[in-house]
């Protein structure tokens, strides 16, 4: 009996354990998870991996500061230009311009073992004196080899051997997402790298240099990092760290780098012949918008519109003509001008390239000898018509028209023996102002049919009905591109 007692104790023991220890899941009210969060965090990013921490140990020997100082002058006087001197003299005999000397702190990157240094034109031009410190605290003067303002890089020497350097990487390559790390030194804040990503690539009209191809990046960078490395969690470098877009001066989550494609292209031309020499088709071109597209049987706005062609020109040579549509150059994509613009930019003076041409609707293609980009090259300020100037009755969409004749072409600062008619008033808040037409516009084509003079134009308009879309070729100052204009009333 009482053997039988202890078992049964025994057992009640033994249940009650089991719903003890398991109270939560028995008498919980809430359903089991739908699902089970298995997410394992790469080997690359998990807190015992020293990934970020190996590149930091390689890349930041070949990181340097720079600093730059130069001397300024100004006039001390303030009335200067209200009294004469003389007035001053019994107050100050011996008044001279004050000098003093101003310096500036930014960064850069060792390229050769014996002593050359990427960085950006704006750290050290105008310099007097360039000091480098090395990241084991050696102070070396630097020799600057060239510069290039066109795209804001410049390449320092500075005379030492064996110079630990950085490997290059392929900037084409990268993409949107990728972790990247800034180096440089930022404040003064000397050996300081940052962490973020490739927020986008092919930055353009950014109004920081004339060819622009940025690379833009969240990695914090801030005044002096200007000219140190962005690279790749390889180590390679991927570009050079350039501006930043502030509303305060600091950092804000966009910066700037040139692609280390470019940046290496640069600097092997100012390293052996002291200067950049470009290539050049002899074309001006725009960009498409969904309205031109649609005008010219596209299905997406990508490519490059050509506007006019440089008589003697490689492009006139090639044959190609104004309203073509450069697609590809060696098979390389043309997303935009500004993609066209650094390709044959970068293309070496004398080479052949192929480009792919969409003309009226079919595929072309055109072998293409590059030649350089001749200094003289400028753009002309478009000007306007004298006020006095008759308008004629003829209103299309908002804007009135008269003949182009040679009086005005050069009060417009064009060719005299240019045909058109020339816009002489845009009504505020019509159509026209909306489509981008000036003042002072000469107006050559519409729908691709020659515009000469005030008959043309009115024998065309007078076949236009509510809802249709122009193409309008307009002459602006000597600039020529496309516009299209709806027709609403």
């Amino acid at each position: 009996m009482k053997k039988t007692t202890f078992l049964l104790f025994v057992v009640i023991a033994l249940i009650a354990g089991y719903l003890i220890g398991n109270r939560t899941t028995i008498f919980s009210n809430k359903s089991a998870p739908p699902y089970t969060y298995n997410f394992q965090i790469p080997k690359e990013l998990s807190g015992e991996s020293t990934a970020f921490s190996e590149v930091v140990k390689v890349v930041s020997p070949v990181v340097v500061n720079i600093s730059t100082s130069k001397i300024v002058e100004r006039d001390t006087n303030p009335f200067s230009d209200l009294f004469d001197d003389q007035f001053f003299d019994f107050m100050e005999p011996h008044h001279k311009p004050k000098k003093w000397k101003e310096r500036s702190l930014g960064s850069g990157v060792i390229v050769s073992p014996d002593g050359y240094i990427l960085t950006n034109t704006h750290v050290v031009e105008k310099a007097d004196e360039i000091m480098v410190t090395l990241s084991d605290q050696q102070n070396f003067k630097g020799k600057i080899i060239g510069s290039d303002p066109k795209t804001d890089i410049a390449v320092i020497k500075i005379s030492i051997q064996s110079l630990p350097t950085i490997k290059w990487g392929d900037s084409d390559k990268i993409q949107v997402g990728e972790f990247v790390l800034a180096f440089g030194n930022p404040y003064s804040l000397s050996n300081t790298v940052t962490m973020g990503i490739v927020s986008a690539v092919g930055r353009a009209n950014v109004g920081i240099a004339d060819y622009e191809d940025f690379i833009q990046t969240d990695a914090a960078i801030n005044p002096g990092n200007s000219g140190g490395p962005l690279v790749n969690i390889k180590g390679e470098l991927i570009g050079i760290n350039t501006a930043i877009f502030s509303r305060t001066g600091g950092y804000q989550g966009i910066g700037f780098a040139v692609p280390s494609n470019m940046a290496q292209s640069v600097m092997s031309q100012l390293i052996s012949k002291g200067k950049v020499t470009r290539g050049w088709l002899g074309i001006t071109i725009q960009n498409f918008t969904p309205e031109l597209a649609k005008e010219f049987g596209l299905s997406k706005s990508t490519g490059a519109l050509v506007t006019e062609i440089l008589k003697g020109s490689p492009a006139e040579k090639a044959g190609i003509k104004r309203g073509d549509i450069i697609t590809e150059v060696d098979d390389k994509a043309v997303k935009n001008v500004e993609t066209l613009r650094n390709i044959i930019a970068q293309s070496k003076v004398g080479s052949r390239i192929q480009l792919k041409v969409i003309r009226d609707g079919n595929p072309n293609l055109f072998t293409v000898t590059i030649t350089e980009l001749p200094q003289d090259i400028t753009q002309n300020v478009p000007g306007e018509p004298d006020e006095k100037l008759p308008a004629e009755e003829n209103a299309l969409a908002g804007f009135s028209v008269m003949n182009l004749t040679q009086e005005i072409a050069k009060q417009l600062d064009i060719s005299k023996d240019e045909k058109g008619v020339v816009i002489v008033r845009v009504e505020p808040y019509s159509a026209a102002e909306d489509a981008g037409l000036k003042k002072g516009d000469v107006i050559q084509e519409i729908n691709k049919k020659s515009i000469k003079n005030i008959q043309d134009f009115n024998y065309i308009v007078s076949r236009v009905r509510k809802g249709d879309t122009l193409l309008l070729f307009i002459n602006r100052g000597g600039n020529r591109f496309y516009i299209t204009l709806k027709v609403y009333s």
